[in-house]
């Protein structure tokens, strides 16, 4: 499948900004069921400064100052990229035995997966999440199956409610209050895995959405979603094995995996890893945002745009499979 997603986020400050740095995760990852054709990022101001780097993780983030006086902030990236359908994922091995692998064991090689059975900012290890976790994690049941479930249940027991929470709630709060958006439902998800000793990561991207029937598709109505990926290694994986094989996305807001019709933008710990705009400012005490988002299908034979115009593309780090 190929699609074209335009994410577009307009600031308005009151008084005036005196100077800004800011980061954005806004190039979605390349990877096995995913690649980038082209991508276009346009700043207006034009920053002073912009450079992409990736983080730890592989995502690509662009860093760009903007030192002087600025009352207003655009930021349009427009990516195409193709998908594919990612295989079904495997039952997996028993939950136990997938969190034994990750046990901390002296002198055994560190595993990278590691990284995301820890806590974070946003997402403790809790007992509050293992209590919600066990009712679908019982004894010898397949990661996947239980994983699956605790999907499920979360999508069942939780209310999709804008205004509930704000991008700062932490996955505690969330869990005790039922109800949010997707951030939500993707944090406390992967507080249960983490909780249990398993690995979770925190994906930020976005789902092409069909609209009303007989409704034209509007521009800038979609939204960037949240999902969850699930480390469970196949049985004998072993280290020669692409990681990128152990991973499977779970999207507890809509009770479904993954499929083409999803874009991954970043990855991390939790939503402070993978903001799509984040910055320090002097000035600017009051401040109007807009974001508007639209995802939208290509035709095979539709022609490839090479660039927005005017745009600043800055230099592009090494894309990282996964």
């Amino acid at each position: 499948m190929k699609l074209r997603v335009i994410h577009e986020t307009v600031y308005q400050y009151t008084p005036a900004v005196q100077n800004a740095q800011h980061m954005a995760h806004l190039r979605p990852r390349t990877g096995v069921v995913q690649r980038v054709l082209t991508h276009a990022l346009q700043i207006d101001p034009a920053p002073a400064q912009c450079e992409a780097t990736q983080d730890v993780f592989g995502n690509t983030r662009a860093f760009f100052s903007l030192p002087f006086t600025h009352e207003r902030l655009l930021v349009r990236a427009e990516t195409l990229l193709e998908t594919t359908p990612p295989p079904p994922a495997p039952p997996g091995e028993p939950w136990e035995a997938v969190r034994e692998r990750l046990a901390y064991r002296r002198g055994m090689p560190y595993h990278p997966a590691t990284e995301f059975s820890f806590a974070s900012p946003y997402i403790p290890r809790h007992a509050d999440f293992v209590a919600y976790a066990q009712a679908s994690f019982a004894p010898g049941r397949p990661l996947m199956e239980a994983a699956r479930d605790l999907m499920a249940r979360i999508h069942a027991d939780f209310a999709y409610t804008a205004n509930a929470t704000d991008a700062g709630t932490p996955a505690l709060e969330s869990l005790r209050l039922r109800r949010g958006v997707c951030q939500d439902f993707a944090h406390v998800m992967v507080g249960c895995l983490r909780s249990l000793g398993l690995a979770a990561r925190y994906v930020s991207g976005y789902l092409l959405t069909a609209p009303p029937p007989g409704q034209p598709r509007l521009v800038g109505a979609d939204a960037s979603h949240a999902w969850v990926s699930v480390w469970s290694p196949a049985a004998g994986q072993d280290g020669n094995t692409p990681d990128s094989a152990a991973w499977w996305d779970l999207d507890p807001t809509n009770d479904r995996a993954a499929g083409e019709d999803y874009v991954t933008l970043a990855i991390g710990r939790d939503y402070a890893d993978v903001s799509p705009l984040r910055g320090v400012i002097h000035g600017g005490d009051h401040h109007v945002l807009q974001v508007g988002v639209t995802v939208e299908p290509v035709a095979a034979t539709a022609p490839v745009a090479q660039s927005l115009a005017p745009a600043l593309t800055p230099p592009t780090a090494p894309e990282n499979p996964g």
